[in-house]
């Protein structure tokens, strides 16, 4: 049984939410404000959490980046307003996995829930058969578990999704990895918004690697991205 934790500051919505998920057997933990919240994951540990970004006395981005100072690995999925949209790509950047646009279908969050589950599940599989947890690019070193990428004893600390990212190009060196595969793996779908905020991180993981010119994550037009060295 999954543990999910829902913070959302309008009652009603988490209420329907909580039962919901409730009813299909998820086991739930409610929080109406983001210190709340934060609280609750201190004490619990959930699978998964669901937070809205506009909220009282903290922020659903504030409370993301207090739970990545500490782990990497729970899936984390922002449910937004339309206006808020573009506050999205912030999210992801600071370590979330997933979004919801409001209003949503309890299904297709119970898909998205399920489908982050099976994702983060399989990761310690993958890892073991990669043979190791270092992988090195030119003069980096980039350690996948602990999300860093290290050059000349100098760290950069990755998000979650761009030690996603890194890992798939570093994994297919040379090769071209199909753009709408890494959106459908990591986003779930391969939408405009989802390909754009792709791009952001794809332009971040550029500049980290930017120190040794040997290094390039190539555009290849139309069809996807290739790391060389």
């Amino acid at each position: 049984m999954a543990k999910v934790l829902l913070i959302e500051d309008e009652w009603q919505l988490g209420q329907i939410v909580k039962d919901s998920l409730e009813m299909r057997g998820f086991e739930m933990l409610y929080a109406s404000d983001g210190k709340e919240g934060l609280d609750l994951y201190q004490q619990h540990k959930p699978d998964v959490v669901v937070l809205d970004i506009m909220m009282p006395n903290m922020d659903g981005f504030t409370v993301t980046t207090e739970i990545r100072k500490q782990d990497k690995v729970t899936p984390i999925i922002f449910l937004t307003a339309k206006s808020q949209t573009a506050d999205v790509v912030k999210g992801f950047e600071l370590g979330g996995n997933d979004y919801l646009k409001k209003p949503f279908s309890m299904d297709e969050l119970i898909v998205r829930i399920k489908a982050l589950l099976q994702r983060f599940n399989d990761q310690p599989a993958a890892q073991e058969a990669s043979g190791s947890d270092v992988i090195q690019i030119g003069q980096y070193h980039f350690n996948y578990t602990k999300q860093t990428l290290t050059r000349n004893h100098e760290t950069a600390f990755l998000s979650h999704r761009e030690a996603e990212i890194l890992r798939r190009l570093s994994e297919n060196l040379n090769q071209v990895i199909e753009r709408k595969s890494i959106l459908l793996d990591l986003w779930g779908d391969d939408s405009f918004f989802n390909a754009r905020s792709m791009d952001v991180f794809i332009t971040k993981l550029r500049r980290y690697l930017k120190d040794d010119p040997r290094v390039q994550i190539v555009n290849i037009r139309g069809v996807g991205y290739k790391l060389i060295f």
